[in-house]
């Protein structure tokens, strides 16, 4: 993640998608099968929800958590208890680990806010033990991560410009064949790209809607630009747009992309 104030706010950012992330987490590190006992590490590690999942499922023998925001880095220490993690500030173009160090380097929901992705992967590849595994997944902003997905075509319907802002645009990373490319490039082999769904179930439109006053994330930081007027008349048409039920709850999904290769 950014280390910018964006991307900084823990809390912040756990109302907004990272209560979504965790169920995401448990299948990716499922399905990667890692031995226990291995040595992990994970790039971007925010808030802690994939460390957390790893810890708690796979049996590592350590795991570290990486990640340059130091708010983000602070939430982890917080909820994560365990002596097997250690956390510290890094970036995931200059790891300052050696070569061959790890049995497993993933990431999650990051890559899209690295300004140089190719040079992140090449690291996370770096850092792998040969016959490591490496291994991402990002937000299918595009189509399947329908909570941010409404928004932003709500947005763009009394916005325009509001458009150019949607991550489904601006992050053409986030789509499988672009992941794949990454991987090959980056010299893994065995590479492979799946999506991970999970249901996003909302009490009601309030449960909805507050994460969006957070300002953590594009969406966010678009909603705390707007004044009083402009904001009510987006969360009305949402209002309008959304599938509400009759009991009021909103029932979504959220689709990531994950990828997998060996060093």
């Amino acid at each position: 993640m950014s280390g910018s104030g964006i991307w900084n706010v823990g809390e912040a950012y756990e109302r907004y998608v990272g209560r979504w992330s965790r169920p995401v987490a448990e299948l990716f590190v499922r399905r990667l099968g890692v031995s226990t006992g291995g040595r992990w590490l994970d790039v971007g590690c925010g808030t802690g929800a994939l460390t957390a999942t790893v810890l708690r499922i796979a049996d590592p023998a350590e795991v570290h958590g990486v990640d340059p925001s130091d708010g983000f880095l602070a939430h982890a220490r917080r909820e994560i208890d365990d002596p097997r993690a250690r956390f510290s500030v890094g970036d995931a173009c200059a790891l300052q680990f050696p070569d061959n160090r790890f049995d497993a380097v993933v990431s999650g929901l990051v890559l899209n806010f690295v300004p140089e992705p190719e040079a992140a992967v090449a690291e996370l590849a770096r850092v792998a033990a040969p016959g490591g595994v490496v291994a991402a997944y990002l937000w299918d902003y595009a189509d399947g991560m329908q909570m941010i997905k409404h928004f932003w075509e709500a947005a763009a319907a009394s916005d325009p410009a509001a458009a150019e802002l949607d991550e489904g645009r601006r992050f053409p990373l986030c789509r499988p064949e672009a992941l794949r490319s990454l991987w090959t490039g980056a010299g893994l082999t065995g590479v492979e790209v799946e999506p991970v769904d999970v249901p996003t179930r909302f009490r009601d439109l309030d449960d909805y809607w507050a994460p969006f006053l957070g300002g953590q994330g594009p969406a966010p930081g678009y909603v705390s630009m707007l004044d009083e007027d402009r904001r009510a008349a987006l969360q009305a048409l949402l209002r309008e747009r959304l599938p509400v039920a009759r009991d009021g709850s909103i029932a979504l999904s959220a689709r990531a992309w994950a990828v997998r290769g060996t060093r």
